[in-house]
């Protein structure tokens, strides 16, 4: 096959893909991926007390990691609060365990932490960690259509928010997230 006519081809294929993933994702948006619902997270919320909150969506949508891309999604809403006590409020809405850490961001800057041969990365800096499906703190991962949260006083700084279920953080499962003076 001659340069041009590879060209073309994958480019053919790459209008396909991304055709096709459009798709997928406008209807899996509008109906077909499971999700939480107002019913089931209703009874699953952080008490009083609870300072600023912050709503974290976790995603995922594509195929299995290691045989076709997947694309995996960390994003908190608001990016940025006040200094003080924060609660992040973590809702996996994809198909797989997810969790969130709260970590220092790496001298290296955001996405640099390396990962170990498990697929996960150091999290001894840990500040906290949302991973109990319908509560708070630490448990073995938030289940599809669950939420979890975590309450935090937290510094001035930037942070990176990890999900490090194996694998999660190497296909780009982090993000920054600043606490600014209040």
């Amino acid at each position: 096959m001659t340069g041009p006519t590879r060209t073309r081809l994958l480019l053919g294929l790459g209008i396909v893909f991304l055709a096709l993933l459009s798709t997928l994702l406008i209807k899996g948006l509008s109906s077909g991926f499971p999700g939480p619902t107002t019913d089931t997270l209703a009874s699953c919320q952080p008490g009083p007390g609870a300072g600023r909150i912050v709503e974290v969506s976790l995603t995922d949508f594509g195929g299995m990691m290691g045989t076709t891309p997947m694309m995996l999604a960390l994003r908190p809403n608001p990016m940025s609060v006040g200094a003080g006590k924060v609660t992040l409020v973590a809702t996996n809405y994809g198909q797989l365990n997810h969790e969130l850490i709260v970590l220092p961001m790496p001298v290296d800057g955001l996405g640099t932490r390396p990962v170990g041969a498990d697929g996960k990365v150091n999290e001894s800096s840990s500040l906290g960690e949302a991973s109990r499906s319908c509560g708070s703190g630490v448990g073995d991962g938030i289940a599809p259509g669950s939420r979890s949260w975590v309450t935090i006083d937290l510094q001035p700084g930037s942070y990176e928010l990890v999900c490090d279920q194996p694998w999660h953080y190497a296909n780009g499962m982090y993000t920054a997230f600043t606490v600014a003076r209040s």
